[in-house]
């Protein structure tokens, strides 16, 4: 922007020295006009400066002299125009420099006039001089003032884009200079246009600083072309690629397992150290850059170190080369104390903790492994990050060793006697103890009843009350019990302890309590799909399936209510108590239905026995009067028989009553 000011204002400055120029020369013919007005010819040829020569004719004119014909005119305008170059506007031409002054330089490009351009398109060029040829484009063969205008600024960027076009087009090198730094790269000048080098693309490696390249000329290859905006990108990292890639071909070619050669360390990564061998990159992986075991490379390399570093492997096709650093020294197990042996005591560095186990640094690249089992003598050890971690000194003892195979097991828990022996002497069955709870399973729980003796407590055997589901239900980690041997194993180190023995069995005695159908007061602890655990007296539990929760207004016995309850099952074995609360209601109803039914078939048999009482006193008195009763007998019967045939004797009158009532009806009708 700042240009484009620059060049209106020399533009407007040099319009304004024209106009100035034609202004004067317009004053300086308006004088000689009016003094030639004033002054004869004869006083003008008098007062001349040139003295003529004697056979100069003033009068040639009017005899003709410069006088000549249409066709002559013609013939020599064409000889004249073919003394000029053919130009046209746009054109980028070759021009001589006629002279140069301290705003324009003068330039002869073989037209009719010369062309003036800005001194300021020239800082370039601080040599110029007269004699000089330069391209300048033809911006208009003749503006108001009738002046040919060039521009070299514009010649010179047409020749760049060209060159820029031709330079990607052909992947040809083009040489540029930086001009200064801008955001995410630099900004280049090639021959007049301005172009972007992005970071990434300055070079190989990644630039911290990118001021240093500021004020460089350099090569650089187009990669990129924008003609709608005009922006180029340019790379110089890819002229170092192939050069890079010339040279990793010579190397490569050059390679053998073995060969030993000199790198800098070029970057450093978790996984390893990428080396620079002179034109082509190795990897130093991390294994290999030490015997011993290292958390980071950074631990043993620094970025720019130079190094030298052994051929492991390569790959012509994809040119990667393995490298190693720790080959060039000698394994540490070759030179590992000849009196080492089993069952000999050994001090080092925990340096890696897994889940099987713990590995042990003798020396550097010397490392034994300590497995869980033979941490300690506790069978209750899961894991190896309990007892040890990374970084602490131990002494282990050698329980296996092999040097042809570099490979060595230790263990720390044979440093200490074994709690195991004698074992029945210290804890007999039936000894009571107190142990630590370590961990719980489904099954059960794990005491520790010293350093290295381990129980297990069934969950059987943690209550004889209480149902136990899952032992966080009765105890926690950390908590202290009291135990009692149940069972020793000392062959198999197995321990079986118990709990609740430590107390006489309460069944026995409970089952005098909980007869069946003795009804006790409980509350309902939990309520599941099947039923309902309900807390009974003297700290037992009893279930109630769900029909046997139903009150006798139909809804049932809810959590932490409280109700009677009937025990229907008692069984001291398996320790199962089921209870009812619906038996009571429904019992009670039907001993209600039982009392009246018993009351209904009294008083039925008594009524029964007063009827056999009577019939068997009527019985009594009517033995002896049997003829009377058969007199009376026949006395009804005689006179029933008479009553039937009055009556069949009337029945008769009346039907012979009927026609004749009939008769006289029909007669009254008519």
């Amino acid at each position: 922007m700042a240009k484009k000011l620059e060049a209106e204002k020399e533009l407007t400055a040099k319009q304004a020295e024209l106009q100035g120029e034609e202004t004067t020369s317009a004053k300086e013919k308006e004088t000689i006009e009016s003094e030639a007005d004033s002054v004869s010819i004869e006083e003008i040829k008098s007062k001349t400066m040139i003295t003529p020569s004697g056979d100069f004719d003033w009068d040639a004119d009017d005899k003709g002299f410069g006088n000549y014909s249409a066709a002559d005119r013609e013939k020599f305008e064409e000889m004249y125009a073919g003394t000029f170059n053919s130009i046209e506007k746009g054109e980028i031409i070759a021009g001589i420099v006629v002279s140069i002054n301290n705003k324009d330089v003068v330039l002869n490009i073989g037209f009719k006039s010369d062309g003036l351009v800005s001194l300021s398109e020239f800082r370039d060029t601080p040599d110029l001089k007269v004699g000089d040829s330069v391209d300048v484009f033809v911006e208009s063969q003749e503006d108001a003032n009738g002046q040919l205008v060039l521009s070299r600024k514009r010649a010179k960027t047409q020749r760049s884009w060209e060159t820029i076009n031709e330079a990607l087009d052909q992947d040809k090198i083009i040489t540029g200079f930086v001009k200064s730094r801008t955001k995410g790269g630099l900004i280049v000048d090639i021959m007049g246009v301005e172009a972007f080098l992005p970071g990434s693309q300055i070079d190989i490696k990644p630039i911290r600083d990118y001021d240093i390249y500021v004020g460089k000329t350099m090569e650089f290859k187009v990669v990129k072309i924008n003609h709608e905006f005009k922006n180029v990108v340019v790379s110089h990292k890819v002229l170092i690629e192939d050069d890079l890639e010339n040279q990793k071909t010579e190397i490569v070619a050059k390679l053998e397992k073995g060969q030993v050669l000199e790198g800098t360390v070029k970057n450093i990564t978790d996984f390893g150290v990428f080396i620079d061998l002179g034109g082509v990159d190795g990897l130093l992986h991390i294994t290999d850059i030490s015997w011993g075991r290292i958390e980071h490379p950074r631990e043993v390399l620094n970025l720019d170190q130079k190094i030298n570093v052994v051929v492991l492997d390569f790959d012509d096709e994809k040119k990667r080369i393995a490298l190693g650093l720790k080959q060039l020294t000698p394994h540490p197990w070759e030179a590992l104390d000849t009196n080492l042996e089993i069952s000999s005591k050994v001090k080092g560095r925990i340096v890696t903790v897994a889940d099987y186990g713990a590995f042990l640094e003798i020396t550097p690249g010397v490392e034994g492994l300590i497995h869980v089992s033979e941490m300690s003598w506790s069978q209750n050890l899961r894991n190896p990050q309990e007892f040890l971690k990374v970084g602490d000194e131990v002494e282990a003892q050698v329980l296996t060793l092999d040097r042809a195979e570099r490979k060595m097991s230790l263990g720390i828990k044979q440093l200490t006697p074994d709690p195991w022996k004698n074992i029945g002497e210290r804890y007999p069955i039936g000894s009571k103890h107190k142990a630590v709870v370590k961990n719980m399973t489904n099954f059960g729980v794990f005491v520790e009843i010293e350093e290295g003796i381990d129980g297990l407590i069934h969950i059987s055997d943690l209550s004889w009350s209480k149902k136990v589901n899952h032992p966080n239900e009765f105890t926690k980690v950390g908590e202290e019990l009291d135990v009692v041997v149940l069972e020793l194993d000392e062959a198999n180190r197995k321990l079986s302890l118990g709990h609740k023995q430590l107390e006489e069995n309460p069944w026995e005695t409970l089952e005098t309590v909980f007869t069946l159908d003795s009804i006790h007061e409980g509350t309902v602890l939990k309520v599941t799909d099947k039923g309902a655990i309900v807390a009974l007296p003297y700290g037992v539990e009893g279930f109630a399936p769900t029909k046997h929760m139903v009150k006798e207004d139909g809804s049932s016995v809810k959590a932490d209510e409280a109700a009677e309850f009937r025990i229907i099952e008692f069984n001291k074995d398996s320790k199962r108590i089921v209870v009812s609360h619906a038996r009571i209601w429904e019992e009670a109803k039907a001993e209600e239905r039982k009392e009246e039914f018993n009351t209904k078939k009294k008083e039925a048999k008594a009524t029964t026995s007063a009827v056999k009482k009577v019939k068997e006193s009527v019985e009594k008195s009517t033995l002896g009067d049997l003829g009377v009763l058969a007199q009376l007998k026949e006395k009804m019967e005689g006179a029933e028989s008479k009553a039937k045939k009055a009556k069949k004797t009337e029945d008769d009158a009346a039907e012979a009553a009927k026609p004749e009532a009939s008769e006289e009806a029909e007669e009254s009708a008519e």
